[in-house]
């Protein structure tokens, strides 16, 4: 790399461009068939320059991963606090869940698909960031519950097929097909209401 691309290598745009040349790497590639060389041609940075910012590839993936888990539980955070009720609650976090999951799909598969190449510290954090997650849409089904609002024998369960729904998007997404996220979206918060049986 010459050296006019130094600059880059230094400036605070050059993480970013490493972690979505990493999200595109990994996600063509898988993580074990990428080289930091790949990530860094694809930044537009010198092999050097990765080290820079960060210490290794597992770092990066790692930093894809934290990112996701944040926006993600972020996204869930809001749509449960702008509700008035369970019922309207579960559906903006199912539709707003669903739709995230098509619309950032490929970093969606990486942070599932990829995890166990995740140090056990690095594991452990991303464990923490999913009881997090898991935490906000299952205090929603015990409200719903409690109100009388959702017909739910088991809280936890639900709450895990509940999850797994809206998380399995990002396996079977793709942008050519004919449904929108926002369509998707929806259609994950009619079948979320309706698993809870809500009256």
């Amino acid at each position: 790399m010459s050296s006019p691309a130094r600059p880059a290598e230094t400036g605070t745009d050059a993480p970013h461009r490493l972690l979505d040349a990493a999200a595109e790497a990994f996600a063509d590639r898988g993580f074990h068939a990428t080289t930091t060389r790949d990530i860094a041609s694809r930044a537009g940075l010198s092999p050097a320059g990765v080290y820079v910012h960060f210490a290794s590839k597992e770092e990066l993936l790692y930093q894809l991963s934290r990112e996701g888990h944040v926006a993600a539980r972020d996204l869930l955070l809001a749509a449960a606090d702008g509700a008035d009720s369970p019922g309207e609650a579960l559906r903006a976090i199912m539709a707003t869940f669903a739709q995230w999951h098509a619309e950032h799909f490929r970093v969606a598969r990486i942070v599932q698909y990829e995890f166990a190449n995740l140090t056990s510290e690095h594991r452990d954090a991303v464990l923490a960031l999913r009881k997090e997650i898991d935490g906000v849409l299952r205090q929603v089904v015990a409200d719903g519950v409690a109100s009388g609002e959702f017909a739910v024998d088991d809280v936890p369960d639900t709450t895990l097929a509940l999850m797994s729904m809206a998380v399995d998007v990002a396996r079977w997404y793709d942008p050519e097909i004919k449904r929108t996220p926002q369509a998707i979206g929806e259609a994950y918060a009619d079948l979320g209401l309706r698993l809870v049986r809500a009256r």
